[in-house]
């Protein structure tokens, strides 16, 4: 387990706290949609930190190509009708680009820079010419509205119990999920980042952003930098 993060309940943790049974069970949201309008269609996406396929599936039934990326056997043992591929994401070296590369789950925000910048650059050598690069941002209350609980339509609930500052700009977060049959945990680090400090962490690797996805900005389009004319 990482320092700073950790996960308890039901099955495999992986070394980020993320539980592989847990997110076999949530449901998708609107996200598969909202890419979709952003991309061409049937566009071949990498997608980097895919989990158990939440997010896979769907875009797969929508006739996107998906290579799926993730450290986690377990959680790539899950994923169904797509291309894998085990690898941390900051050490991605495959000899090809992708028209599409996705880097959702809010993983922008790790807590270490040089793990951003990682992501960030994986994310820049893999991008097609011509192709773009989609980001999942955390919500700008994301930290700041807490605790904070959602009764999911399916019947569990999950809960941003707190977000602590531990140093340097990070902040610790716990969630907890509850299921009729099963609870669990997960405590992560998180690093808030404002539309500008974003912004240019995104211009240090050498991406800018295209436009917004959606009202609250956590969904993003961004291009290279060459690309968009900068």
């Amino acid at each position: 387990m990482r320092d700073g993060y950790g996960g308890t309940g039901p099955g495999a943790i992986t070394p980020d706290g993320c539980a592989v049974e847990l997110y076999s069970r949530l449901p998708i949201g609107d996200e598969p949609d909202i890419i979709a309008a952003a991309v061409p269609a049937g566009a071949h996406i990498l997608e980097l930190g895919s989990g158990v396929g939440r997010m896979t599936h769907p875009l797969l039934e929508r006739g996107f190509r998906v290579t799926a990326v993730d450290e986690s056997p377990e959680m790539l043992d899950r994923v169904r009708g797509a291309r894998t591929l085990r690898s941390p994401i900051e050490a991605l070296e495959l000899d090809e680009t992708f028209d599409v590369v996705m880097l959702a789950s809010f993983l922008v925000h790790a807590g270490d820079v040089e793990v951003r910048r990682g992501l960030l650059r994986a994310c820049i050598r893999h991008v097609a010419p011509g192709g773009c690069v989609l980001i999942q941002r955390e919500g700008e209350d994301y930290h700041t509205d807490t605790p904070r609980e959602r009764v999911d339509p399916s019947g569990f609930t999950v809960r941003i119990v707190s977000s602590q500052p531990v140093g340097d700009g990070v902040n610790s977060v716990r969630a907890e999920y509850q299921f009729p049959d099963a609870a669990w945990t997960q405590t992560f680090l998180a690093r808030p980042l404002s539309r500008e400090v974003f912004e240019e962490a995104l211009e240090e690797a050498g991406l800018r952003v295209d436009r917004y996805l959606t009202e609250d900005r956590t969904w993003v389009r961004a291009v290279p930098v060459d690309a968009a004319g900068g």
